[in-house]
């Protein structure tokens, strides 16, 4: 099948000059036994993009990786650097215009830390104090002090803290592109949540054009900004960004490689969207308790969120608390469920479980914006899909349309 033709790009899938950065072009490699590892696969990827290589083993992940900067020669097909077609180009120098970073790191371990970072400005020739202060400058970047990391060796440090060295050493001489072959796949779970965060800050910070190799879904979806399905024979299934791929499935393999619990794993690419807030009665902390109910009866509510003078959310009350004399601020209860407008659809889900709440509040900063409840959120992640198999962009659907579903 034509996945690629199945998910148009994205505008975004381009650099400004009109070319992807990385292109890979029918890119194969055949063995002489017969065994096919990669079958012509056609790739855009574009300027600070990340991509995700994923599926089973033996898909040719690491294989079709290893085919970009040459450390495996393609038995056909072309891979093009901003343009340039590298297939031909001196392997040891494109290698030095590469990033690279692997699951167990690599580094050398007779060597300090900032030696094993200043390992390519070395080759390059760098000066001393531009390599030094090179050096400094990503130790900071990836959240190791130099002063207190830089004269260790490797067996002095954690794994994560490795790892870490792993990415600032392929950062080292600011390359254009970079390859990460399961580079958080050998530390604990934990270490490896905050590794993938630390990372994504980074992307945030430096834009580098990736490719990243994992066989979790889970990561993918988490890291990617888009991601390529192999299966074996290392066969395209589809490339698209993980909104799309959990939400429209390309193939059978595809909807069973991502998982039954593909929506909820939606929820986590799925940002929260203003207009589709619920808005509940609002009332002051200093209003009467009389005001309250008469709020509350005139929207038919059964609860009200309380708010301070400044907009501020302070709590809620419910009709069974809205009785008799006082004012509200005699009576609100506390609100703990709540979220930032910039949340994703799956924290907001689960803030609602950790707290037990029938709704979660969402704010700008510390300004009340409207509630999540657990209906709203279902039909946001309803209409997120409809809207993309539409070719609508989720933020365009309108409050009226929002009702229709």
């Amino acid at each position: 099948m034509d996945a690629t033709a199945a998910t148009p790009a994205r505008p975004s899938s381009r650099s400004s000059d009109g070319a992807p950065m990385i292109r890979l072009d029918r890119l194969a490699k055949r063995y002489p036994d017969g065994t096919t590892a990669v079958e012509e696969l056609t790739l855009d990827i574009a300027d600070g993009e990340l991509a995700v290589l994923v599926g089973p083993s033996g898909c040719g992940k690491t294989t079709t990786m290893k085919m970009v900067n040459r450390l495996i020669e393609p038995s056909s097909g072309r891979v093009f650097l901003a343009g340039e077609d590298v297939t031909k180009a001196d392997p040891v120098a494109l290698r030095r215009r590469i990033g690279y970073v692997i699951q167990q790191v690599g580094l050398f371990p007779h060597q300090t830390i900032n030696a094993n970072v200043a390992t390519v400005p070395s080759l390059l020739g760098w000066d001393r104090r531009r390599t030094a202060a090179r050096v400094a400058e990503l130790l900071e970047l990836v959240g190791l002090d130099p002063g207190q990391y830089g004269g260790r060796y490797p067996h002095q440090l954690s794994g994560g803290q490795r790892q870490r060295v792993g990415v600032a050493r392929a950062l080292a001489a600011d390359p254009p592109v970079l390859l990460m072959d399961e580079p958080f796949g050998a530390v604990d779970p934990i270490a490896r949540d905050r590794l993938q965060a630390e990372f994504l800050r980074l992307q945030a910070e430096v834009r580098k054009t990736t490719i990243f190799v994992t066989h979790d879904i889970e990561e993918a979806v988490r890291l990617g900004d888009r991601i390529a399905v192999l299966r074996q024979g290392g066969v395209l299934e589809q490339y698209a960004d993980p909104a799309t791929l959990l939400g429209s499935p390309a193939s059978p393999f595809v909807a069973d490689f991502v998982g039954a619990d593909r929506g909820l794993k939606r929820l986590a690419v799925t940002a929260i969207d203003v207009a589709e807030l619920d808005k509940p009665p609002v009332v002051a902390v200093d209003d009467r308790l009389v005001d309250a109910r008469r709020a509350l009866n005139g929207a038919s509510a059964r609860w009200a969120v309380v708010l301070d003078a400044s907009g501020t959310l302070h709590g809620w009350i419910g009709v069974e608390q809205a009785v008799g004399d006082g004012v509200v601020a005699d009576r609100a209860h506390r609100m703990e469920a709540w979220v930032p407008a910039d949340a994703s659809l799956k924290t907001a889900f689960s803030v609602m479980l950790q707290y037990d709440a029938g709704w979660v509040a969402v704010l700008d900063g510390d300004h009340y914006l409207g509630v999540l409840t657990p209906g709203s959120l279902h039909a946001g992640l309803r209409r997120s899909v409809e809207s993309r198999e539409s070719g609508i962009e989720p933020a365009a659907v309108s409050l009226d349309q929002a009702g229709e579903v």
